[in-house]
């Protein structure tokens, strides 16, 4: 090996463990990574511009903003309406299989998000006893098929990359099946252990709410019974903070004073009846912006907000917008909305200005729940334009009758023309950092290759590996998939791995593909950590779990999937 090779190497080992150290910011690290190997030429100028325009990465954009406006059409809410029954195993066994299939093709995210409210204000059944079996089905159902998630995508994009056949449609389907059975069936014997937190109708919808009394309102000197605070429909005057002071519980006899803070609690959707008493002002009043457009958002875990207060953020000038609630679900908060300092997964509720849909840093910060842009939903023709095209787009490629990429790119433009999505929308859900870290990604898999920095492999193989066998070696790239994808991401994992998979198969001179296949299924495998798929940190908030929850349910889905996974690889693919 040259230095070349191990300076390269380094790169990759210091990648990884810049991923682990810096979870949350994995665009930094893999960005960071492709500067030092371009500018130590390491890659040349054609390697880096190939892979930033990579036909695997640009389907799989394309994929993305085409499903954007899937998700302006009703198709997912209509769904969500058949689901809950009175009967729990009715109930369970259509969300499991409802969220499989309709994840096998769409966004999981926005799978889950759509699912997320009618399962928390159903009448019959626990949430907690349907939200942690919703994620793990959105993941299973993402194995069935070649767009069912990003990361086979970003697989297909490193299978082009090295000069092999594009991956079919249907490749992961075999493999994906066993395990939707065989899991599913796991999950539903284990759902006897998940936990019954009730969450009342009013804790649902417990937001707080912070109201400064101004000077001169004519509140001040008056009781809370006489200013009938203590009368209004789903709002509840639970503490009043003064002069650094909690006055909680409020008596109905309590003053109010000038500078009052009052914290109400309850259905952030009567809010607007704040704004009748004169001098009363919410948090949002004080950025100027009405409140007639709400938007409702959860904190991202890779999220620049987490740690800080809204105070320090400078919220209105980041994303034109102020915060007029805020909730954690299955924790009451306590004290002034600006002096709060934000948890990822806590739930806000947004007063947005004009400009707000079309900030960039929106979908990097937050998981959009509901309201973005309540005027723009898809009606009539435009919405069955929208649903029908999307599945014939999915079917020409299906069935081999259009390249996925062609079938996309022009259903896209066809959305463009038709004003189904605007160039805003397009410019603001750019997946801009799965771009970035995927380019980045397969610069390192060419600086690799290149400067033969995997040749070590084939050495290590060739003198110390006398005992290690195809299905070993296959067996070692799934673990070492599955653990950095609980450590660092799916698609970060998948990236990783990839060049080091593709080298061993060619060293041990076994099939390539099973290879990929284990390496691919691998980073699906993120069922222990609430923190390792976002799917998952919107369930845990909203079911009220605990760590420990994920681990009794998911290790054992864990270790069957991997057995199951494994196994059907070898039968479907063979090692030879």
């Amino acid at each position: 090996m040259t230095p070349n090779s191990y300076f390269v190497l380094l790169i990759f080992v210091g990648t990884i463990f810049g991923l682990i150290k810096f979870q949350n910011k994995p665009t930094i690290v893999f960005g960071v990574a492709m500067l030092v190997l371009y500018a130590s030429d390491m890659v040349s100028t054609k390697q880096v511009l190939a892979s930033m325009s990579n036909q695997g990465l640009a389907t799989l954009i394309l994929l993305m903003l085409c499903s954007s406006a899937l998700e302006k059409t009703r198709l997912l809410r209509v769904i969500a309406t058949h689901i809950i029954q009175k009967s729990y195993k009715a109930t369970w066994f259509k969300l499991y299989g409802l969220t499989v299939v309709t994840s096998g093709f769409l966004n999981n995210t926005a799978v889950v998000s759509t699912l997320l409210s009618p399962i928390r204000n159903n009448p019959y059944h626990a949430p907690s006893r349907l939200l942690l079996p919703l994620s793990y089905a959105a993941i299973l159902g993402g194995t069935l098929t070649l767009v069912g998630t990003s990361t086979h995508l970003i697989v297909n994009s490193l299978v082009l990359e090295v000069g092999l056949p594009s991956l079919q449609f249907f490749d992961f389907t075999l493999v994906g099946l066993s395990l939707v059975l065989t899991c599913g069936a796991l999950l539903w014997f284990l759902t006897q252990w998940l936990p019954v937190n009730e969450v009342e109708e009013t804790l649902t919808k417990s937001y707080l709410i912070d109201a400064k009394v101004k000077s001169g309102s004519s509140l001040i000197g008056k009781s809370v019974e006489h200013n009938g605070l203590r009368h209004l429909e789903y709002l509840f005057l639970v503490e009043i903070i003064r002069n650094d002071h909690l006055v909680s519980p409020v008596a109905p006899t309590e003053i109010i004073q000038e500078n009052d803070r009052l914290v109400f609690s309850g259905d952030v959707t009567k809010v607007i009846q704040l704004s009748h008493f004169d001098g009363l002002s919410i948090f949002a009043d004080d950025n100027g912006l009405p409140l007639d457009n709400l938007t409702e958002v959860i904190i991202r875990q890779e999220s620049t907000l987490l740690g800080k207060t809204l105070k320090q953020t400078g919220f209105r000038a980041k994303f034109d917008a102020a915060v007029v609630a805020i909730k954690r679900d299955g924790e009451q908060v306590s004290g002034k909305l600006g002096d709060m300092v934000l948890r990822s997964g806590d739930y806000l509720v947004l007063a947005v200005g004009e400009d707000f849909k079309t900030r960039k840093n929106i979908c990097k910060n937050f998981i959009t729940i509901s309201g973005v842009e309540p005027d723009t939903r898809l009606k009539g023709k435009q919405e069955w334009l929208v649903t029908g095209g999307f599945a014939v787009s999915i079917l020409l490629a299906a069935f081999d009758l259009v390249p996925l990429f062609k079938s996309l790119f022009i259903f896209l433009a066809v959305l463009i023309c038709t004003r189904c999505l605007t160039v805003n929308e397009i410019v603001r859900r750019f997946p801009t950092d799965i771009w970035l870290i995927i380019s980045s990604a397969l610069v390192l898999s060419l600086a690799l290759s290149s400067s033969g920095g995997l040749d070590g492999i084939d050495y290590l193989v060739q003198n110390y590996g006398g005992g290690l066998s195809p299905l070993t070696g296959l067996i070692l790239i799934y673990l070492l998939t599955c653990l950095l994808t609980e450590l660092v991401t799916n698609n970060a994992a998948a990236a990783l791995i990839f060049p080091l998979a593709y080298s061993l198969s060619l060293s041990l001179d076994t099939n390539a593909m099973a290879y990929i296949m284990a390496m691919a299924f691998g980073a699906s495998s993120c069922f222990i950590s609430p923190y390792g798929y976002q799917t998952h940190l919107m369930v845990f908030n909203a079911g009220r779990y605990r760590l420990s929850d994920f681990v009794k349910i998911g290790l054992p889905i864990s270790l069957v999937y991997g057995v199951v996974a494994v196994t059907a690889i070898v039968q479907v693919f063979g090692l030879k």
